[in-house]
């Protein structure tokens, strides 16, 4: 398995949609790692609080044999804020990324495109798959399906937009730890390199690297009247099996085991209906496998590669 060490490049694509947090042309950020292969492309998009560099170790695994570009969503890393906090959502991102597609097929026409999302990424990557003229070849769903449990985005609305302030880098790596448990045992090495593109230093203190209002269109959908709420819910999921039942694209779906955002009974229903996913689970883990360690990143690197 070749291995490449060289950084990747920041990139920025001006997209059109909901304005910039003060104003101006907005700013959809991406890395991309050096290659010389124009015939392949994998965009890898990351979960709802996380960021493009959460993909580094997949990345160096298959940059010497396909082009590796891992976004930034709207409001994360270095991508910008939203002006309006309600458009943090699925429809926001999936039209960012179907102009990020535009731009890239432009640059490189005869490329093969597949695609790596892990959680909100891999909605985001349902939502253009299903669409016959966006022309993803393969598909990787990472702990996520058009089924969410209920219990895991009430999980999730405890700590998202929190916008707490760190006196240390450690302290601040060692919080984003104490929410991350679902991601499976690391090495310190393995979490700082995950941790620290999370991070930004400003004014003596160590802060998220996120817009805290992304946490606002999940709230609102946590905070309803519980009937409500699942009513919603329930709509959302029968829209996201529409979309997944249209898939043409081959899919493989990746599951933690302790997973409590994706249950093994959507996940079985995933196998056996639309793209007719191929399953992989990994033990000891929750929501959602990292994609860091040689068992995780080999799954993937077959599926894209062979």
């Amino acid at each position: 398995m070749q291995r490449l060490d060289r950084e990747p490049r920041l990139n920025h694509l001006t997209v059109s949609g909901p304005g910039a947090l003060g104003g101006g042309g907005r700013r959809l950020a991406w890395w991309e790692w050096p290659s010389d292969r124009d015939d392949h492309i994998v965009i890898c998009v990351h979960g709802l609080s996380r960021q493009g560099r959460d993909f580094d170790s997949l990345a160096r695994s298959i940059a010497g044999q396909a082009r590796v570009v891992a976004v930034d969503v709207a409001g994360r890393g270095m991508s910008d804020w939203l002006a309006d906090p309600m458009a943090y959502q699925v429809p926001t991102y999936a039209a960012d990324m179907a102009q990020l597609l535009a731009h890239l097929r432009q640059r490189h026409p005869q490329a093969n495109i597949d695609w790596v999302g892990t959680s909100m990424g891999g909605l985001i990557g349902m939502a253009l798959a299903a669409q016959p003229n966006i022309g993803l070849r393969r598909l990787v769903l990472n702990d996520v399906g058009p089924a969410i449990r209920w219990e895991a985005l009430q999980r999730i609305a405890g700590y998202l937009g929190a916008n707490p302030s760190f006196a240390t880098e450690r302290e601040a790596m060692d919080y984003l730890a104490s929410i991350s448990s679902g991601f499976g045992p690391h090495t310190d090495e393995q979490w700082q390199a995950l941790s620290r593109p999370m991070l930004r230093q400003r004014e003596g203190r160590w802060w998220l690297h996120y817009d805290p209002d992304i946490a606002l269109p999940v709230r609102a959908l946590v905070n309803q009247d519980e009937a409500a709420a699942r009513q919603a819910a329930a709509q959302g999921e029968a829209l996201l099996w529409t979309l997944y039942d249209q898939i043409t694209a081959s899919t493989l779906l990746l599951r933690g085991a302790q997973s409590d955002l994706l249950s093994m009974e959507t996940a079985s229903q995933m196998t056996a209906r639309g793209p007719r996913a191929r399953l992989v689970e990994f033990a000891g883990v929750g929501h959602a496998p990292t994609l860091v360690n040689d068992e995780q990143t080999d799954v993937v690197r077959h599926f894209l590669l062979d």
